[in-house]
C-alpha cells in the first residue's frame, strides 16, 4: 500500500479556486456579503449587551421588529443611514475605515 501525502490548501486558496480570484465580480459579491452577516452579528450583539429586544431596539429607531430581525441575519439590504441609526439607538460607537488599493483614506 502507498503512503500518499495529503495535499493541503489555504482558505485563500480554496476561495480563489470556488468562489473566484480577488477582484472577479464573484468574489466582490462573496466578500460583500460575508461584511454584511458580520455587520448584523455585531449589531445583535450590541443589542444583547443592552439587553434590548427586537422590538424595543425597533422602537428607538422607528423601524418594525422585523427589519431589526432582518438586519440581524444579514445587513446587506439596510440603508447605511438605518444601521446608523440603530447604533447610535445601541448608544454604539461605530468607526468606518475607506481603504484606496494600500492606503486609507483620511479625512483632514
Amino acid at each position: 500500500m502507498e503512503n500518499k501525502e495529503l495535499k493541503t490548501y489555504s482558505l485563500a486558496e480554496m476561495k480563489d479556486k470556488y468562489i473566484g480570484k480577488v477582484g472577479t465580480n464573484e468574489r466582490d459579491e462573496y466578500e460583500y456579503e460575508l461584511r454584511m452577516d458580520v455587520l448584523g452579528k455585531m449589531i445583535k450583539t450590541a443589542r444583547q449587551e443592552r439587553n434590548l429586544t427586537q422590538e424595543e431596539l425597533g422602537r428607538l429607531v422607528g423601524v418594525q421588529k422585523a427589519q431589526i430581525s432582518k438586519l440581524e441575519s444579514s445587513a446587506n439590504s439596510a440603508t447605511i443611514d438605518t444601521i446608523l441609526k440603530v447604533f447610535k439607538a445601541l448608544k454604539a460607537e461605530i468607526n468606518f475605515n475607506v481603504k484606496l488599493e494600500d492606503n486609507f483614506v483620511k479625512l483632514s
